[in-house]
């Protein structure tokens, strides 16, 4: 998965209407690093296969990003989600949850209030949910039947037990 289209380049990010938007990636990192902006953004598997990321920094210090998978076959799907997966065990600030919802069970906004806010209301369950203590142990008491798995140092892995 590559941030640069393989024959344009570039990077490229959506504007308001959906449509893309050329631009280098120094200047993608330097808006991203600004952290002021939502920012609506593709990735690349080839040059014909996308992956919708969109980007929102919260002013209280963390970032959520969105990917939007719905276009890929199953096996593209899950190198992505591995990718993030992978990445998120390895980045050096704790990473909160990663929420992979397949079917569409939920809606992203959905999870803000118990990922974000410290909220106790928990959304229907997805596919998985990998995430830190004290979210693990609110996902638990609210879903019974799931199976855990310990991923990294920090995160907890949780599926259906018929998926775990």
């Amino acid at each position: 998965m590559a941030l640069v289209h393989p024959v344009r380049g570039q990077a490229v990010v959506l504007d308001i209407e959906g449509e893309q938007v050329l631009m280098r990636q120094e200047e993608l990192d330097r808006l991203l690093g600004l952290r002021i902006a939502s920012l609506t953004m593709e990735w690349w598997l080839t040059a014909d296969t996308n992956v919708i990321d969109e980007y929102a920094y919260q002013p209280f210090g963390c970032e959520i990003q969105t990917l939007w998978l719905d276009g890929l076959h199953t096996d593209e799907a899950r190198r992505v989600e591995s990718a993030v997966i992978a990445a998120t065990t390895q980045l050096p600030i704790p990473t909160h949850a990663v929420v992979i919802d397949r079917r569409g069970t939920s809606d992203p906004d959905d999870w803000d209030s118990l990922m974000l806010y410290d909220g106790a209301k928990v959304p229907r369950f997805p596919d998985v949910v990998i995430a830190q203590e004290p979210i693990v142990e609110k996902i638990m008491r609210a879903t019974p039947g799931l199976a855990q798995e310990s991923v990294g140092d920090y995160l907890t892995r949780l599926a259906p037990a018929r998926q775990a």
